[in-house]
Parts: C-alpha cells; structure tokens; sequence
C-alpha cells in the first residue's frame, strides 16, 4: 500500500504543479493580451504561434525599456502642434504633400523622445510597447505614405493616412501633457 500511496502522491503533485503552470501562462497570455489589444493578435496572427507571438511582444517589451524614451518638453510639444495644425490644414491643397509631410513629422516627434528610427519596423514594434491602439494606425499610414510615392495612393488613401499619423502625434503629444501635469503636481505637493 505504501507504493500505491506514494505514487498517488506524486501524480497528484504532478498535476497539481502542470495545473499552476497552465495558469500562470493563462494569466500571463491574458496580460499580454490586455496590454497590447489589437497588437497582440496582429503579432500572433503574423507569427501563427501563440508561444511565438508572446515571445515577440515580450522582447518589445525588454528592448523598450532599454531605450531611454522621454516625453517631449513642453516647448517642443508646444511646437509640434502648432505644426501638426499647419499640417492638417495643407491637406485641402496638397494631400500628398500633407501625407509626407506628417511622416516626417512624426518621425522627428519619435527621434526627440527616444525612439531609433532608422527601420520602420523596430520603429513600429517599439511604439506599439506604449501605444498599441495606433501602432496598425501608423503601419497603415506609413503604408499610404510609400504608396503614395509611387503614385499608387488616391485622395481618401490619403485622407485616412493623415487621420492615422495624427492618432500617433496625440499620443506622444499625450504623453508630454502626462509628464508635465506630474511634474506639476509633485512640485505643488513639495
């Protein structure tokens, strides 16, 4: 009876620690899921492989916070929007030019705080770590923007990659308003 027993024991154990394990990866999949939304289904999609997919974002998620990504100050976030403004209200007259001319914009936003911008992809891949609701935004506008130069991308194209690229704008533009007011607060509360 005392082999019996202890081999009861042990399967009981074993399952018991496969049953913690499968939880502790359910629990860990579904934060993944939550942080990166549509991010997170994109990246298993392409990967075809939940375990893949996973490995994936938490890489982003290690190189990102190797980088030393700051908020815009308040003057250069004071400045991108006057010129996002300017942006936006070119597009009645040049769409195409507005288009490019956001991509630079945000290109030059990203640079200023923090992000490499050498390849789009990492770039894209490292924007989606704080923002994931605009990193298919940005893909897409981006896509537009290539699209565009050679001559393949018609007005509405345009119009939705202009709205795209203003969606990324935001959120770094966000992200500087966030910063400021905490640094506001904490200097009131010292």
């Amino acid at each position: 009876m005392g082999t019996v027993l202890t081999i009861v024991i042990i399967v009981v154990v074993v399952l018991a620690a496969a049953a913690l394990l499968f939880m502790y990866q359910r629990r860990r999949s579904g934060e993944l899921q939550q942080r990166f939304g549509p991010e997170y289904e994109r990246t298993l999609e392409e990967s075809g492989d939940r375990r893949g997919a996973e490995r994936e974002l938490r890489s982003r998620e290690r190189r990102v916070s190797q980088l030393d990504i700051t908020p815009l100050s308040r003057g250069s976030a004071a400045a991108y929007e006057v010129e996002w403004a300017e942006i936006r209200q070119s597009f009645v007259d040049r769409p195409a030019g507005a288009v490019a001319d956001a991509d630079r914009l945000v290109l030059r936003m990203m640079r200023e705080s923090g992000y490499p911008v050498d390849d789009f992809d990492q770039r894209v891949n490292d924007i989606s770590v704080d923002h994931p609701e605009v990193a298919a935004h940005y893909r897409d506008a981006h896509r537009v923007a290539v699209a565009d130069t050679r001559g393949e991308a018609g007005t509405e194209d345009l119009r939705q990659a202009v709205t795209a690229y203003g969606q990324l704008v935001d959120a770094l533009l966000q992200d500087s308003t966030a910063r400021h007011s905490r640094q506001t607060n904490a200097e009131e509360q010292a």
